[in-house]
């Protein structure tokens, strides 16, 4: 019987060991899948500023010369419209003039193609 016993005692005894190993194990994997989370998140973070970084270099070079672009557009809108405004003062006083006698100069003329009513 107490070889039997002993038999128990020793299966027990290597159940409990296991059962002890098996929880180190998921301790160390729970610590192993957090430290590589957080290397995978330092990593993402790292590449995260570097691609800004590039972004606002790149958006800077954009946006430098579209600066540029907006203060010559800016300029030739001026010039266009100062032109625009020199025309129209200067040729405000015939057009009125033509408007005017085409307006008030009426000479009545039968359209060429009427027909008198037989």
């Amino acid at each position: 019987m107490t070889s039997q016993s002993q038999g128990i005692q020793q299966l027990l005894q290597a159940e409990k060991r296991a059962k002890d190993k098996l929880e180190e194990a998921k301790k160390r994997k729970g610590k192993r899948l957090k430290q590589a989370k957080e290397e995978a998140t330092a990593e993402i973070d790292h590449y995260r500023l570097q691609r800004e970084k590039e972004f606002r270099s790149k958006e800077t070079n954009v946006m430098g010369s579209q600066g540029n672009l907006s203060a010559k557009i800016e300029e030739q809108t001026t010039e266009a419209v100062r032109n625009l405004t020199s025309s129209y003062h200067r040729n405000m006083e015939s057009m009125m003039k033509k408007l005017l006698s085409k307006i008030c100069d009426i000479s009545p003329e039968i359209h060429p193609n009427f027909r008198p009513a037989v």
